[in-house]
C-alpha cells in the first residue's frame, strides 16, 4: 500500500442540480477517502463539473447568460452541496484554463503517437435544438423535442478507438479488478469483444467548448474534454494516476474503454481502478426530471442530518446495484439502526459506568466470547470495506451491536450491581468494560461513514483526540484505557416520527424545487404532470424482451357460470384452438351475466402459470380494462379474428 491515495467521482453535467444520486457517489467517495486518511494514508478527492456542450449553451441563452455565467451558478451549487456535507474535495471545472492546456497537451500526445486522424463525421442532428444526437439512427427522433433529426456529414478530428481493442483485453485480463464490480467488468470485456468503432472528439460548428490545437474552428467534444479533466486537477503534482475512478453504472463505457484508450495512446499511467455504482431509484422507478421523482439531497439533510443520511445509503444500497429509496424505509434503518441501536448502546453503557463505576471505565479484559465476536467483526467490516460492499460491513457491525445488547440482557448488570461480593463486581466489571470497548471499536471503524456522530460519540468516552485520527489497521480488542472518565452523555441519534419527518422533507422540498427552478431558468415550469382522477400511473418500464414472454391469446367463451359464494368471479371454459378447452376464472361477473359471454371473442394470457381460486383451476386471465371504483371492459375487436391467433 503506498502513502497516498487519490479517488475521484464523476465530473457532474451541470444540465441540473445536485440530486441524491450525485450525492451517493460523492458521498461513497468520502467515505473511502476517509477510510483510507484512517489507514494512514495521504487523501485527496477530486470531483467537478462537465460544463462544455450544445445543452449547456442553449440553457445559458435561455436564461438570458453566457454559458460561462450559467455553467459558474451550477458548479457553485455543487461545491455549496458538497460544502453543506462536509466533504473535503478539490474541484475542477472544464472550462478552467488549466484544463484547456491539459486536453490539448494529451491530444498533441495521442496525434504524435498517430491515433489522431482527421476525417468525415455522419451523424443525426436536430435543428430545432441544435443539438447531435449519440447513437441515433437516420429519421429517429430528438429526445428533447420530439422532432425528426437530420443526418448531418462534416470534418472531424477521430481518435482510433479500434486500436485498442486487444490492448483493453489484456489490461481486464491482467487487473480483473480494473472494473468492479466483477458483472460490470464481464458487460465491458463482452462489449470490446464485440469490435470497437473510432470515435469523433471533435466538432467544427460549436463556439462553446475548448479549441482543438489544429487548423480551422474545431472545439473538443464531450468525453475526450470531460475525462481529462481528472488528470488536470493534479497535473505535475505527484498524484496521477488516480486509485479510483468512483461513477455511475451509465458512464461505466466511458471510462472503461475510452479512457485508459486515451491514456494508452498518449503513453501515460493507466487508473488503479474503475468502480461503478447502480441507480437510486424512488419508490422502484428510476428517478427522472420528466417524471417528476427526483429527491433532493438538502431537505433530506437538513430534517434527518448528514450522518444518517450517509448511513442509510451505504447500509440500505447494496453498492453496485440499483437500490431503491423511500422516506418510510428511511426512517425505519434510522429508527432500528442508529436510534435503538448503536444510540442506545452508547446511552445506557455510558449511563451505567457513570451509575456504577463513578464515571470511569473499569479495569477488566472483557468478555472472551464479546472479545471473540468484536475481533471477528473488525475483520470482517474491513474486508468488505475493501471489496466496496459497505452494506455487509456496516451488516456485520449491527451484528456486533446485537451480541452486546443479548449479553447485557443475559448478565443483567443493574442486579449485579447490588451485590457486592467480588465475584459479582467482576462480572459487573467484565460486561462494561466489553459493552464501552464495543462501542470504541464501532466508532472507530463507523468514523468514515458518520464523521459527525461518531465524533460525538467518541468525546462521550472520554477520548480527547480525534476518532480520524485513529489507525484502523491497528485496531485491537482491549485498547480502551481502564480508568478513563466518561465524558458528557447525550443522545446522539434522537428517534424519528415518521409522519412528522416526511411532512418537514416535503415542505423544505417545494421551496427546493423553486430554488432550483430558478437556478436552471425554469420559474416558468409545469409542475410535475400526473394522471386524471382514477387513472393508475404507468408502471416501470420493461424490455421488449419481457413483453414479448406474455403470450396473448383469442379465446372464444363456450360455457360461463357463477362461483359459489364469490359474487365477483365467473367459471368459463374457453376455445383457443388447443386439443382441449381451458377453464378460465375471472372477476367480471358483475359486469357479464353468463348469457353475454358465451360465444364472445375473449383476449386472454395464455401462457399465466395456473392457479386455484375457490377451489377452481384458472388456466390463464381474461384481459380487461377498468379505471379505480369501475366495472372491468373486456378487450374486444372490429373485425373477425380467427380463435388461438396471437397478439402482437
Amino acid at each position: 500500500m503506498t502513502n497516498k491515495f487519490f479517488l475521484t467521482t464523476p465530473i457532474y453535467y451541470v444540465n441540473s442540480a445536485p440530486h441524491l444520486g450525485t450525492t451517493y457517489c460523492t458521498l461513497a467517495a468520502d467515505t473511502i477517502r476517509r477510510y483510507h486518511a484512517m489507514l494512514g494514508q495521504e487523501t485527496l478527492l477530486v470531483t467537478g463539473s462537465d460544463e462544455h456542450s450544445q445543452n449547456v449553451e442553449r440553457a445559458a441563452r435561455k436564461k438570458g447568460q453566457s454559458p460561462f455565467d450559467f455553467s459558474t451558478e451550477l458548479s457553485d451549487e455543487f461545491k455549496r452541496e458538497w460544502d453543506l456535507f462536509h466533504v473535503p474535495y478539490r474541484f475542477i471545472r472544464t472550462s478552467d484554463p488549466r484544463h484547456h492546456a491539459t486536453v490539448q497537451w494529451l491530444f498533441e500526445r495521442c496525434r504524435a503517437n498517430g491515433y489522431i486522424y482527421p476525417s468525415q463525421y455522419t451523424g443525426q442532428y436536430c435543428v430545432n435544438d441544435e443539438l447531435y444526437v449519440n447513437d441515433a439512427e437516420p429519421g429517429d427522433p430528438c429526445p428533447d423535442c420530439g422532432r425528426p433529426t437530420e443526418t448531418v456529414t462534416e470534418e472531424n478530428y477521430f481518435f482510433k478507438l479500434s486500436a485498442f481493442q486487444d490492448r483493453l483485453l489484456q489490461l481486464y485480463e491482467d487487473q480483473p479488478d480494473f472494473v468492479t464490480p466483477d458483472y460490470r467488468r464481464n458487460e465491458i470485456v463482452s462489449f470490446v469483444k464485440g469490435g470497437l468503432r473510432d470515435l469523433s472528439i471533435s466538432r467544427n460548428n460549436l463556439t462553446w467548448g475548448i479549441p482543438v490545437p489544429v487548423e480551422g474552428n474545431h472545439v473538443f467534444y464531450v468525453w475526450f474534454d470531460a475525462l481529462i479533466s481528472y488528470m488536470t486537477a493534479v497535473r505535475d503534482e505527484g498524484w496521477w494516476p488516480a486509485d479510483v475512478h468512483l461513477i455511475g453504472k451509465d458512464i461505466l463505457r466511458f471510462h472503461a474503454i475510452y479512457w485508459p484508450s486515451f491514456l494508452m495512446a498518449a503513453d501515460l499511467p493507466l487508473p488503479g481502478k474503475v468502480v461503478a455504482h447502480g441507480w437510486i431509484l424512488k419508490d422502484s422507478v428510476k428517478m427522472s426530471k420528466s417524471r417528476g421523482n427526483v429527491v433532493r439531497p438538502e431537505p433530506l439533510r437538513q430534517v434527518i442530518g448528514a450522518d444518517p443520511l450517509r448511513y442509510f445509503l451505504l447500509r440500505e444500497i447494496p453498492f453496485g446495484q440499483d437500490g431503491n429509496f423511500s422516506y418510510d424505509a428511511l426512517v425505519t434503518r434510522i429508527n432500528a439502526d442508529l436510534a435503538n441501536g448503536l444510540g442506545n448502546l452508547a446511552s445506557r453503557t455510558l449511563t451505567m459506568i457513570r451509575q456504577y463505576r463513578r464515571g470511569a471505565v473499569p479495569a477488566s479484559s472483557g468478555s472472551p466470547e464479546i472479545a471473540q465476536a468484536a475481533t471477528a467483526a473488525v475483520a470482517a467490516y474491513r474486508q468488505s470495506f475493501e471489496n466496496y460492499e459497505f452494506h455487509r460491513a456496516l451488516e456485520s457491525l449491527w451484528s456486533l451491536i446485537t451480541v452486546v445488547d443479548k449479553a447485557i440482557v443475559s448478565y443483567q448488570p443493574w442486579i449485579l450491581a447490588k451485590k457486592q461480593d467480588p465475584e459479582s463486581q467482576a462480572r459487573l466489571d467484565e460486561i462494561l468494560y466489553s459493552a464501552a470497548e464495543v462501542i470504541r471499536l464501532a466508532t472507530a471503524l463507523l468514523a468514515p461513514v458518520m464523521p459527525e456522530a461518531t465524533a460525538n460519540i467518541w468525546s462521550q468516552l472520554g477520548f480527547t483526540g480525534s476518532v480520524a485520527a485513529v489507525r484502523l489497521d491497528q485496531l485491537e480488542w482491549g485498547q480502551l484505557p481502564a480508568g478513563q472518565t466518561i465524558g458528557e452523555i447525550e443522545a446522539v441519534f434522537p428517534r424519528l416520527d415518521a409522519p412528522k419527518i416526511i411532512d418537514q422533507i416535503q415542505e423544505i422540498d417545494d421551496m427546493e424545487v423553486d430554488r432550483i427552478n430558478a437556478l436552471l431558468g425554469k420559474t416558468d415550469a409545469p409542475a410535475p404532470w400526473s394522471p386524471p382522477p382514477g387513472v393508475a400511473p404507468l408502471a416501470p418500464e420493461i424490455a421488449i424482451d419481457d413483453f414479448s414472454k406474455v403470450d396473448l391469446r383469442v379465446a372464444r367463451v363456450l360455457t360461463a357460470a357463477p362461483v359459489k359464494g364469490a359474487d365477483k368471479l365467473l367459471h368459463l371454459t374457453v376455445d383457443v384452438a388447443e386439443e382441449q378447452p381451458r377453464t378460465i376464472v375471472a372477476g367480471i361477473a358483475q359486469a357479464y351475466s353468463p348469457e353475454q359471454l358465451i360465444g364472445r371473442k375473449v383476449v386472454i394470457v395464455a401462457n399465466l402459470a395456473p392457479r386455484k381460486l375457490r377451489g377452481l383451476t384458472s388456466q390463464g386471465m381474461i384481459v380487461a380494462a377498468s379505471l379505480e371504483d369501475t366495472p372491468p371492459v373486456l378487450a374486444a375487436f372490429l373485425e373477425d379474428v380467427p380463435v388461438g391467433a396471437r397478439l402482437k
